[in-house]
């Protein structure tokens, strides 16, 4: 599957210290290490709808550490996934009566749009998931042999809803007992660090199946869905015609294009459980190492006070901005004015305010002289270091509001220098 455009990345002179970011795993800050080449997995979306302004900070956030990692002398592959299967996928379609591929597709090409405007870095590998079934097959069949993967009986839910013989479940203590003789650190609730309870109730609310008849274990995962009519199927080999769960799908293709352990799993912060945490569990099962070294997570997005969702139908389009003829650099300065960790609200103050330092930046860089002088290299060292320090965006931001207030009341230099960092580093174009 084909990604977007590749933004313009200037070079800038020096080098930029490693990054440091807060690892939710390991609840502390860390830096970065230095690698041959680092391995950056961002979970993508499931394309039923449009870009909304989570996904939009999220891939904002997970951008601004792309460009640091490069910017610090260290190449970055950087992969994301598309969930072109899902149940909310099939849900949308047959509530609009849409075939399910059409709406995949639009959507997906919607979001490249968007990423393309807001000048995302483009993964090296932009992985389909129904591009990826033949993967997924050969992880659950070995998952299977290996005796980390069962089948449980069919049922007829209170519904009249029947559920065939067959679909497959990751077996959760398995997995434990392979730690358990492996000594390798993994355990279940590892990188949101959920009590059992709190799992059980989350597994529930985002898209996992606690109830079903037949596990082992309720948090137990499923893999392999078997066929049932009226649904998309592809062949599996050994597993029967079915589709995959959700979480093996990050699983197979991260460790296809990134190996393990790969440098850091990004996302935001409701996928810490169940999807990160279950998915890094098949990818132990299946390699007995951590899939990643690191995880990290954007805080959620709401509106006016509210949660944004597409149940409560108040979100936020970048597309819609982006038809106001909004600057896609606005946009990515009202995102990076909250800290990527933090929970926070979109409201038209903040789109004012950002609006208002876009054109303090235009006028300062038309202001400016051509000629580094001491304030813009300053300046260059100063936003480097705020970004290492796990990417602290808003204080790099008043960093550069200062340098452009001094130009426009003093004069002085360094256009060029500056309008490269912008670009390279926080990935502005302006």
């Amino acid at each position: 599957m084909r990604a977007w455009d590749q933004p313009t990345i200037p070079s800038l002179p020096g080098a930029a210290p490693l990054p440091h970011i807060f690892d939710t795993a390991a609840q502390q800050q860390v830096e970065l290490e230095r690698e041959q080449q680092a391995g950056l997995y961002v979970c993508g979306i499931t394309p039923y709808d449009a870009t909304h302004m989570g996904h939009a900070s999220t891939y904002v956030a997970f951008d601004v550490l792309n460009r640091a990692w490069r910017d610090a002398g260290v190449p970055v592959k950087f992969v994301q996934n598309v969930t072109d299967i899902d149940d909310p996928l099939l849900e949308r379609a047959a509530a609009t009566g849409v075939d399910w591929a059409e709406l995949a597709e639009e959507q997906t090409e919607l979001f490249r749009t968007d990423m393309e405007a807001l000048n995302i870095i483009a993964p090296d590998h932009y992985v389909s998931v129904v591009d990826s079934i033949a993967l997924v097959v050969d992880a659950v069949e070995k998952l299977m042999q290996q005796g980390y993967a069962y089948r449980v009986p069919g049922f007829t839910a209170e519904d009249g809803t029947v559920h065939p013989d067959g679909d497959i479940y990751f077996d959760l203590e398995a997995a434990a007992q392979l730690n358990e003789r492996l000594g390798s650190g993994w355990t279940l609730g590892h990188v949101a660090h959920m009590s059992h309870e709190e799992m059980l109730t989350v597994f529930g609310e985002r898209g996992g199946d606690p109830q079903r008849s037949g596990k082992k274990d309720a948090l137990d995962p499923l893999l392999w869905r078997v066929a049932r009519d009226g649904e998309p199927s592809w062949e599996g080999g050994e597993l029967g015609a079915g589709r995959p769960g959700w979480h093996i799908e990050c699983t197979v293709i991260s460790q296809e294009f990134l190996g393990s352990p790969f440098s850091v799993q990004g996302g935001g912060s409701d996928l810490q459980f169940p999807h990160h945490d279950l998915g890094s569990s098949h990818g132990f099962a299946l390699t007995g190492r951590p899939m990643a070294r690191h995880y990290a997570h954007t805080g959620m997005v709401g509106l006016d006070g509210e949660k944004m969702s597409k149940s409560l139908g108040n979100l936020v389009l970048v597309s819609k901005l982006l038809q106001e003829g909004i600057d896609p650099a606005v946009l990515r300065l009202a995102i990076m004015d909250n800290h990527y960790r933090t929970d926070w609200f979109w409201t038209e103050d903040l789109l004012e305010k950002a609006h208002g330092r876009f054109d303090t930046y235009v006028a300062a860089l038309e202001h400016a002289d051509t000629q580094e002088d001491e304030a813009a290299l300053k300046l260059l060292a100063s936003v480097r270091e705020l970004l290492a320090d796990d990417l602290n965006v808003p204080a790099a931001l008043i960093a550069i509001d200062q340098w452009a207030f001094s130009v426009l009341e003093h004069g002085g230099g360094g256009s060029e220098l500056v309008g490269n960092l912008l670009m390279a580093r926080l990935g502005l174009a302006i």
